[in-house]
């Protein structure tokens, strides 16, 4: 009989004991036999058992005598709250999109943010040779950057649309993943001030912008200012802006353009615009 006592004894003993599943009626008995905070909040974080406590709960438990520092506690142990779910499409700038520049626009069912691709430039052209050789360089010759096709994917309304700029701050989970900004050289994109908003000319099948221009007395690469199209920004959220133009848009084929390296043609190959059409 002692030897069995003692078998079963040693067998408890090697036994792993199961977790304890608390609830806040046993947190009250707890807190209410006297044997401390300390022992108490032990419990709660070996026990693993999650609380999800409301504001009435909270209260409850505090009239019944449980300490601040074990709510605290409880409140701890409470369920992650889940990530806000990524959305493509969703014309609130308050929920999460993957980084990117959009479109809002406006269809027969309503409102929605429209992604806008960015287009890598496949040519690097120069223009008015001839004038800059029989001048001897005092006339200036233009650097084009080309990019395929007469008309952008992404069509928007006359007037002044409205563009969002989701940044990688707006997502730190996913900015790792972010392909968006992954060119030229740009480390890091945070700012529709790094870009620059032109309107696209229609030649031969494709679509260029002038980016570049040199003449005897030097070189300049970027887009020329009275190229520039004037937008206004404002954040709406940590990473992530609306953009308008700062005038009507008429129709047309425009983008936002950044990563322009130097180089000259060099430099107009590593560009990317963010093309779309009016």
């Amino acid at each position: 009989m002692y030897k069995m006592t003692a078998a079963a004894i040693a067998l408890a003993l090697a036994t792993p004991a199961l977790a304890e599943t608390l609830t806040v009626d046993s947190v009250i008995a707890l807190a209410s036999a006297g044997i401390g905070d300390e022992a108490v909040i032990a419990k709660i974080k070996s026990s693993g058992t999650k609380f999800d406590l409301s504001t009435d709960q909270m209260l409850a438990l505090k009239s019944k005598g449980v300490s601040g520092p074990i709510i605290a506690a409880m409140l701890s142990n409470a369920p992650a709250a889940a990530a806000p779910a990524m959305s493509m499409d969703s014309p609130d700038p308050l929920v999460p999109h993957p980084t990117g520049v959009y479109l809002l626009s406006y269809m027969g069912s309503g409102a929605r943010m429209q992604r806008i691709d960015p287009t890598a430039t496949n040519q690097a052209k120069t223009g008015g040779i001839f004038g800059y050789a029989l001048t001897g360089g005092i006339a200036s010759m233009s650097i084009k950057a080309a990019i395929q096709n007469e008309t952008a994917r992404v069509h928007a309304q006359p007037g002044k649309p409205s563009f969002y700029f989701f940044f990688d701050e707006s997502n730190p989970e996913t900015a790792r993943l972010s392909t968006s900004w992954s060119s030229g050289n740009a480390a890091t994109v945070s700012s529709p001030s790094e870009f620059t908003l032109i309107r696209l000319m229609k030649k031969d099948g494709r679509r260029e912008a002038r980016v570049g221009s040199a003449n005897i007395g030097g070189a300049k690469t970027g887009v020329m200012d009275k190229d520039r199209i004037a937008f206004d920004y404002e954040m709406v959220r940590p990473g992530v802006f609306r953009v308008t133009p700062t005038a009507d848009l008429p129709a047309g084929e425009y983008g936002f353009i950044y990563a322009l390296t130097p180089g000259g043609s060099s430099g107009a190959m590593t560009a990317r615009i963010f093309d779309f059409s009016i």
